[in-house]
Order: C-alpha cells, then structure tokens, then sequence
C-alpha cells in the first residue's frame, strides 16, 4: 500500500442490531453487531475495539479477524429495556486505528414474561362465535403528575389494533401485530411515545379488527375463530417521569368499551364504516362518556409475547389513477397502472346516509373488474358518510389485490381525490437488475412488485382472493431472488421459526404456515416434496446471501426432522414413491382442473429433492459442528441419487420422464455420471428448440432450468428460454399487459379472458425465481462466500442484450457491476466495497482476475 493510500482515512459506520435497522424494543440481551468500513482498496480489517455507553457506565471490547457481520455482542448483557449506545473503530495489521464511528443507540424490549403486566381487553358485550362481529373502541384516562423524561408503548393484539394517545395517532405500522402462528408466538411492537404525553390528564386508546386471528380465513368460505373468539388490545404503556418514578398504565379491568364505527372488518370481504357513528374526541382527554362500558379481560400467556425480527407493515407508496372511466351505472372504472397490493385512500363529501362503494380486482374482463379469480373474497370496501363536509377516508384492517378498482357514490372524481396506498413488510430494497431489453426489464419489476404483494408479514400468494397463506413450496424456491431483491433476512428468520412449531411430531412441514384447516387436498397434512424442503434450503439460503449462522442453528432440528421424515418414506431403497407429492406444480401442461398432472413423473421430483435436500442437509450439520450428522447425511444422499440414476436414467443416458423439468433438476441437483449430465444438457437443449423456447415447467423445474441449460454449456437456449415471446412465457406476461408474477403461465388467455381454472391469480411470486439466474447471469454477481464476503462476477452477455448492469446493497455495502458493447467489444465494470474480495471471469479469458476489496475493475475485452 502506497504512502498516500495509509493517509486516506478510514471509516467505519454505526453498527447495525442484529437484522433490523431500528433497533428499539429488540428481543435479544446479546443483540449481534454488523458495521461497514470504507477504506482504500486492498485495505483489510485485522482488528475492532467497541465502547457501549449506558445507565452503568462506559464499556469497551476489542476482537481480532476481518468478522464485520453478525459478530457476537461482545459486552454485558442488556437487561429488560435497557437502552446503550454503541461505537466501533477498525483497523489493519500494519495501520493505526480509525475514527470512531458514530453512535447507534439499542435498547431491548420486554425480555421476560415477568415484565408483562398487561392482560389482553376487548368488548365487554356478548358476541356470537363464528359471525361477523362489530368491532371494538377500548380506551383508557390516567394522570402524570409532570411531564414525562420517556415512555415506551409495548403493544399487540388478538386481532388487529391501531393505538391513539391524546387524539394522535401512535406509529405508522399497518396491519399491526402482523401474522404468526399465534398459539405460541404473537409479535408485540415498541413505539417511543415520549413526545404524546403531557402532564395533567392523558387517554390512550386503540381501534381493533378481527384480522387474522377471529376474521375468515381459508378455502371455501373459510373458517372463523381459528385462534380465538375474543378481539383485544394487549397493551403496556410505561412512562418515566422527571424524578425516576414510573408510572405503568396496562390494559386490565379499568379499561372501557364501546362499538366502533367500524361495522365489518375482513381481510378478505373488507372494511364497512360508518361515519355516522363515529366519537369524536373518544381517545382525548374529556371525551364523552357516552356509550362505554367495562371491557371484557381475556387471557394470554406472556411467555408467549416475542419481540420482532422484522419489519412492520407500512404503506410505503401511493400511486394516483393512470385512467378513470364511467362504468355507464353511476359509477367509475380506476386503473393504476400497477398490479398492487393495499387499499384505497378517498376524497369525499356527501349528505348523512350516503354511501361509497369501493371494488377491487386484478384485471378486466370484457371491460369489467375480472372478478371470478377473487372467489369468495368480496374485497369490497363501504364508506356511509354522516353529511359534515368533505373527508378523506381509508379503511384500516384490510388489504387487496388490484390494479383495477370501481367507485359509486360519487359525482366526480377530481385530482387527489383517490390514491392506491402499496402496503408490504417495510424490508430495505438491496437489489437491483437492468439491461438494453425493456420487455426483460419490465419482467425484472413484475418480480418486485410480486415480492412486495406478497410478503406482507408472511410470505404470502394470491393477496386478491381467499387465500393469501404462507405457502412453503413457493417462498422454498423463490428466496434466493427474495433475498438479492430485499433485506429480508429478519422476514424470513421469523416465518421459519413458525415452520418449526408447526411442523408435525414426524417431521411432516405443513403446505402452508401458519397452518389452518385447508380444503380436501391440504388436509389431513401430508408429506410432499418441494414444500416440505423449505426446512433446509431456505435457512441455508439465508445463510449463503445475509451470512448468518444463527439462523442456521436455530432451524438445524426442523431441517434435520423433516429429513428423517424423507428417510423412512424412502425406506432401505432410498427411493422415495410414496407422500402427497404435487411433483412440478403448474406446468404449463397441466389441465386447469389439475394443476398436479405435470409433464414430469411427480415421484421424480420428489426423489431429486430427497437426494439433493439430503446432501444440503448435510452442509447444515457441518455448518453446526454436528459432524455425526454431516456424514450420516452424505452417505444417504449419495445412495439416494443412485437409486435416482438406477430409476430414473435410460441406458441411453436420457430420463424416463422426457421433459425440461426433469433434466433440469437432474442437472441442477448433481444427480448424473459426467456422461449422464452432458446427453441430458444436450436432451433439455434440444426441448428447448422444440418449444421454440416456450418454457414447459411448473414450481419444481422452473427456478432451476436456466440455470441447468448454462450449466451444461446452452447459455443460447437459456437466453432462448428467457426471451421467448408465445405463451407459455415470461414475456407473453408482459406483452399481455402483466405487471406482476401470474400464478399460471397463462393465467390470461391471448384472447383477453381468464384462465377458467379456479386457481388462477395475477400475483404469484414463485414464477419469478428466473430473476435469481438473471442477476447471477446476465448481471454476473453471485456469492462465493456466505454474505457476499467473497464474489464471482460471471456475466454472461448473450440473447441480443446491448447492456445489463447489477447493483447489491450486500452486508458489506454495496456492489456494482455492468457490462455494455462498444463495437466488437464489451466494455467491463466491476466496484466491490471494502470488506469483499471479487473473482473476475469474463468470457473467452484464460484465467480469472482477483479484485480486491474496495477495488474497482474495467475494461475493454
């Protein structure tokens, strides 16, 4: 390193609490640390010192090594809200310390069931189970004696809630607590409330919704109560005051009751609201008391309150019309422009009694909302006005598909008057994908706009119709896309940890978590391939992208039971013929009616997985020190993909099932002799062609097929396969108008109607995991090492792209890689931050370049 370089200072930042970014009511008393350095390049981290400031005084830490991701927290730990600040400085082998970074403030949340004083309230009138039940107001009047120094809300819910102090809204969260499997695990939220208190009188209150916890959930009309009968605020307001004091104000018996203007709250039929019979001023000090009565005190055991790993659901954008239309009935046709997911927020006036009727749907048909796709999901939202003069309303506890919408009720709509509120868990973007195709780029945003429909708390499907459960299969084969797109390390970590406890006692991962009764082919749960992987592939997917072990060891006993569950189906053959396999889901060539009947034998399917999970699993053990376990897993995968070629492998070196999925797994999961893999790289090239690049796949081959065919040395047939315009096609969903992921190739037909299966959504993200292959691809980028802590940036121009470029906001900062042609030539460009190291292979070079860390790279080749 050069004089001039060691003169460059160096720089550190705040560190980052474990996965959040705001860490406030933190559920960890050792939360890990992250932090990002900016050096010149080359520069490379031996050493770390760290000072937390807090109540007890100052402490100081040091450690050795380049670890700057999820490092372990290295001071006393925090107890029950205690709040620190901390700092870091870095420096090399042969350098002097850097600056101190700045200060980052965590402060933990209720740690112990002890902590909690609150018992969940809600309606004290009687209620009749497994209706449509009013919604409550609760609220409650207390006095401080001075102004307060902090206050802290800790606060959920059965059902959904939305928190007032003294008239103001508290937070911006929607949705709030979110979904989990609420038997054992319900997420509270901390909110700094500080600046809604005052000396003298204060009321707190809380509007409350059925949402996912009483609300209808599931198949055919659904079940109600799933979780309970009883809509309640568990709520726990403490405020410290000037001399130390504190002063506790806890939801129990002294809270009070009345009906809120909220008449119906569903998340799949929507919101009815009454303006009429609203209460004004009700969570102000002085509001009437006129209507209320005492609460009903229900019961929840505070072991199971958790902090959350994720982020909250917010609105995070709001689009105004692109077109607004007459219907010819009095009403208007809204387009957005954007297949969406949240509500609508509207601008209106008229006299007492009068209402506004909100539709939603995902496209038309025939000039109408398309809304046989919804089934049983009305996703209608009504407003009845109380004649006071103009108002801006939305509803609260609800939440749609759409890009389409109609209004009755008004006579005009003006500028401003509608807007489309995007709802999703509030996850940093990370990840970005461009190139000189519009149609592939337009393809890339369908995929993000797919993710942020869907993960909403869980990582949902179909958030238009009744469905919108957290399907296993499709979030097992769409994370690695998740994961480049989205910081969704926190999302994930917490839907995994409701995969385990809802896992069966013999390893069985339900299709969908959290589980609730299902129809006929969901229920009894069953054991079935692609789904129940999830288990394994998704935690090691989480460590290979965000680099954490932790979420590893914490899910190794529900990949390792799920595993075993495979082996005795298996059984000493290690072939595994039995289970409710749904084999490669939505192929193309399945009939509306059977969207299981796929071209590939579904037993196939299931024993690629087996063989492949198997060995992964075996990655995992080895990850956790569970050697016993690493070989164990190994010998097992090895017999099962044996018993794969001695099943399934022609002597002519082909498959027994002649179709792109079933080369594609073979090749992808390593399944075949050197020979074996190149007549099969050749055979899935050749179907490819047949097809004219009209893809054949369903869930299972899908996310690996590109892949397989760049693999086998087809990068044209993968372009081929990408670009392809005809239906089957990811382009035929643009050039039909999509603006999202299809949950079937051709969930629209070319001539403009639906797809008249009754599964057939127009929000589907597991489609989309091709944007894994075109980041790692087209774009080049693709981890070497868990984090992104080592790179290879392998970009493979072809399909008639003239540019592409990849940006990854990694744990480590951010990565930027582009390539476009000048001429004959291809001008190449790499900048990787400090703290990642980067290997170079452009096509037609002899060896690989290293870069270094916070290097830069071009050229002209």
């Amino acid at each position: 390193m050069s004089a001039r370089e060691e003169r460059e200072p160096v720089g550190v930042s705040a560190p980052r609490f474990e996965q959040v970014d705001h860490a406030l009511g933190i559920g960890s008393a050792a939360p890990r640390l992250s932090w990002r350095t900016q050096a010149p390049a080359g520069w490379r981290q031996a050493a770390w010192q760290a000072e937390a400031r807090r109540a007890s005084g100052t402490e100081e830490a040091q450690g050795t090594g380049a670890d700057q991701v999820l490092v372990s927290w290295p001071f006393a730990p925090l107890a029950s809200r205690e709040r620190a600040e901390v700092r870091l400085r870095v420096r090399a082998d042969d350098g002097a310390w850097s600056q101190w970074g700045a200060w980052a403030p965590v402060e933990a949340g209720l740690l112990s069931e002890r902590d909690w004083a609150a018992r969940p309230v809600g309606a004290g009138w009687d209620e009749a189970p497994d209706t449509e039940r009013r919604p409550a107001l609760v609220r409650r009047a207390f006095a401080l004696t001075s102004a307060p120094v902090s206050a802290r809300l800790y606060v959920t819910a059965h059902g959904l809630a939305e928190v007032e102090i003294n008239g103001g809204r508290v937070g911006d969260h929607e949705l709030l607590p979110g979904w989990t499997s609420y038997r054992d695990r319900l997420v509270y939220w901390t909110f700094d409330v500080t600046e809604h208190l005052r000396a003298g009188e204060n009321r707190i209150g809380a509007w409350l919704g059925d949402g996912w916890y009483r609300g209808r959930l599931g198949f055919n009309g659904g079940h109600r109560d799933l979780y309970g009968t009883d809509q309640s605020l568990i709520a726990q307001l403490e405020v410290t005051l000037a001399n130390g004091s504190v002063v506790t104000v806890a939801t129990d018996e002294d809270w009070e009751a009345a009906p809120s203007p909220v008449m119906v709250s569903g998340l799949y039929d929507g919101e009815v609201y009454d303006a009429r019979a609203e209460r004004a001023g009700w969570s102000s000090p002085g509001g009437s008391a006129d209507g209320w009565s005492p609460v009903a005190v229900h019961r929840r055991d505070p072991a199971t309150l958790v902090a959350p790993t994720l982020p909250p659901v917010r609105a995070t954008e709001e689009l105004a019309p692109v077109a607004i239309d007459a219907t010819g009935d009095g009403g208007f046709l809204l387009d957005f422009g954007q297949n969406l997911v949240g509500r609508l927020r509207v601008r209106v006036d008229g006299a007492a009694g009068h209402e506004v009727v909100l539709r939603h749907a995902e496209v038309l048909e025939q000039g109408a909302l398309g809304i046989r796709p919804l089934r049983l999901a009305a996703a209608r939202d009504v407003l009845t006005l109380d004649g006071r003069g103009p108002r801006s309303w939305e509803p609260r506890f609800t939440f749609h598909g759409f890009r389409y919408a109609t209004i009755h009720g008004v006579d005009e709509i003006r500028p401003g008057d509608v807007v489309a509120r995007v709802l999703h868990s509030d996850m940093r973007r990370t990840g970005t994908f461009r190139s000189s195709n519009e149609e592939l780029n337009r393809l890339h945003e369908n995929v993000v706009w797919g993710m942020r429909g869907n993960f909403v708390s869980i990582p949902t499907d179909c958030p238009q119709r009744d469905e919108r459960l957290g399907w296993t299969g499709d979030i097992q084969v769409f994370a690695p896309t998740a994961s480049f797109l989205y910081d969704c390390a926190g999302f994930l970590e917490s839907w995994l940890q409701d995969v385990a406890l809802e896992q069966l006692d013999d390893g069985t991962v339900p299709w969908f978590v959290p589980s609730i009764p299902g129809g006929p082919t969901w229920n009894p749960i069953r054991t079935g391939a692609v789904w129940g992987d999830v288990a394994v592939l998704t935690p090691l997917a989480l460590h290979e992208r965000f680099g954490d072990e932790g979420v590893v060891a914490a899910q190794y006993d529900s990949g390792r039971a799920w595993v075993e569950r495979m082996i005795r189906e298996a059984g000493e053959e290690r072939l595994w013929r039995s289970g409710h396999q749904l084999g490669d889901w939505l192929d193309p060539a399945a009939p509306p009616e059977d969207p299981a009947d796929a071209r590939t034998d579904r037993y196939l399917v299931a024993q690629a997985y087996f063989a492949f999970t198997t060995r992964r699993m075996a990655e995992m053990a080895r990850l956790v020190g569970r050697t016993a376990d690493a070989e164990r897993y190994a010998r097992i995968a090895g017999e099962a993909r044996d018993a794969f070629r001695a099943a399934y492998v022609t002597p002519a070196g082909l498959l027994t099932s002649d179709a792109q999925t079933a080369y594609a797994l073979a090749i992808r999961f390593d399944l075949l002799s050197a020979a074996e893999r190149v007549s099969a790289g050749d055979r899935l090239a050749a179907l490819v062609r047949e097809a004219g690049g009209r893809i054949a796949s369903g869930f299972a081959g899908t996310p690996v097929i590109t892949d397989a065919l760049t693999d086998t040395g087809h990068l044209d047939e993968a372009y081929l396969l990408l670009l392809a315009t005809e239906c089957p096609s990811w382009l035929y969903t643009v050039r039909q108008g999509g603006t999202t992921i299809w949950e079937r190739w051709d969930s629209m037909l070319a001539d403009g109607t639906i797809n008249p299966g009754e599964m057939t959504s127009f929000n589907h993200y597991a489609l989309g995991s091709v944007a894994d292959w075109m980041h790692r691809a087209i774009g080049g980028l693709a981890p070497a090492a868990p984090g992104y802590r080592r790179v290879v940036w392998q970009p493979r121009p072809g399909g008639g792209l003239d540019s592409a470029e990849v940006g990854f906001d990694s744990p480590y900062g951010e990565i930027r890689g582009s390539w476009a042609r000048e001429g004959e030539r291809i001008r190449y460009r790499l900048a990787v931050p400090t703290g990642v190291d980067a290997e170079i292979r452009l096509p037609g070079a002899d060896a690989p370049i290293a870069l270094e860390p916070g290097a830069t790279f071009e050229v002209v080749a």
